[in-house]
């Protein structure tokens, strides 16, 4: 099928992209600068002009395709208020792209978070929240969902705290780039709260797999380690980066401090079982150790 891609040049829509093309679709990739283009272009997806604000080029490219995945999000945690405009950003595409869908029963796979959930692992029946400084996220991937009624075939791809590819991305790469900052691999409270992770080459599988087969309205886990220790995440940037490794506050991580706090294992198995989706890459520790000094 033709697939409409948001975010298809970044570190997990790249690999959406390449997974989609190998598999025999073609892409259709928005694009906001030339960089962009040129990217997206080497990869072999044809460009379609525009960002994440421009909602006349996202009803174009989703009324071009036979199918959508949504992967773009302004990664601006910097203050509370540039995390509720970058919501506020996607809420508005979200509702473009999926009323751009109505009525076609084409698919439209958009990317959403493990939930947390006290106590135990979070499963792809929890729901997600709606409240909170992202909960307008959870509402947003909530309408989303809910289109299945009105015939689109929406699913959502849930990604854990850490995608990662090479050492880089995700709250671990947060983690990383901090380090490099203060001179301290630090972790908040005594480290033993746990992160999901995925490496992204895993997480474009199952994203196509949701975009070929998943039913109307359902959630899906692309997490492959269902929770590593941060202290561990830790140790092994420090060693890497051959800094100290230290328990820091958790206002030291801003507006992320109450989440990079916050124990949130998570489980796949039921992706794994109905999907069969099976992660084949890297684990995260192991991974890690591809940073560089």
């Amino acid at each position: 099928m033709r697939v409409f891609v948001t975010g298809g040049t970044g570190l997990i829509g790249s690999a959406v992209v390449a997974e989609l093309l190998g598999n025999g679709h073609t892409v259709l990739a928005l694009t906001r600068s030339d960089a962009s283009v040129r990217a997206a272009e080497a990869a072999g997806a044809e460009a379609i002009r525009g960002d994440l604000a421009d909602l006349d080029a996202l009803r174009t490219g989703a009324g071009r395709a036979d199918g959508v995945v949504h992967l773009a999000f302004a990664n601006d945690f910097s203050s509370a208020e540039a995390v509720a405009n970058a919501v506020a950003e996607e809420t508005a595409a979200l509702a473009a792209l999926g009323e751009a869908l109505v009525g076609s029963d084409r698919p439209f796979v958009t990317a959403s978070g493990t939930p947390y959930v006290p106590g135990r692992a979070s499963v792809e029946s929890d729901p997600v929240p709606t409240e909170g400084p992202v909960g307008g996220r959870g509402r947003a991937v909530t309408a989303v969902l809910d289109l299945a009624s009105r015939g689109v075939r929406s699913s959502a791809v849930r990604l854990p705290r850490t995608v990662h590819n090479e050492g880089a991305g995700g709250f671990a790469g947060l983690l990383t780039h901090i380090a490099r900052q203060s001179g301290v691999s630090g972790y908040p409270g005594d480290g033993t709260q746990r992160w999901p992770a995925v490496h992204a080459l895993d997480a474009a599988v199952l994203f196509r797999l949701a975009l070929e087969g998943a039913e109307a309205g359902t959630a899906w886990h692309a997490v492959a380690d269902e929770g590593d220790q941060v202290r561990d995440i830790a140790a092994v940037i420090g060693r890497r980066l051959n800094l100290p490794v230290e328990s820091v506050p958790a206002q030291t991580y801003g507006t992320l401090g109450p989440i990079f706090a916050a124990d949130q294992p998570s489980s796949s198995a039921h992706t794994r079982k109905v999907l069969g989706w099976e992660p084949k890459h890297p684990g995260l520790l192991e991974d890690l150790e591809n940073i560089q000094p």
